[in-house]
């Protein structure tokens, strides 16, 4: 059963990414939204630990929240929109909202 992981807090103010990470199946996917969109901030080590799992990592990026924040999609990644939010969340077959 596939999962659509939704995340929506700083990486750098808790753990809730690096948990995501460890459970994270093979038909899984994650999308950042909000603050989490800093996990992307160029050099960090949150970045780098993404960047190590891109082989395998469906990372998602609400387009939205990386221009509020002045941030850049990875190129192995796909920024969406709202639209494209609603269908993912169709898509997969849980959505877990990391609250």
């Amino acid at each position: 059963m596939s999962t659509l992981h939704v995340l929506s807090h700083s990486p750098f103010s808790d753990t809730r990414l690096g948990s995501c990470l460890r459970i994270l199946g093979t038909d899984d996917a994650l999308l950042l939204c909000g603050d989490a969109v800093y996990a992307l901030q160029p050099h960090s080590s949150i970045l780098k630990t993404l960047e190590a799992k891109s082989d395998t990592l469906k990372l998602f990026v609400l387009e939205e929240d990386l221009l509020a924040r002045n941030l850049e999609c990875l190129p192995w990644a796909t920024c969406v929109d709202y639209p494209r939010f609603v269908e993912l969340s169709i898509h997969y077959d849980k959505v877990n909202s990391w609250l």
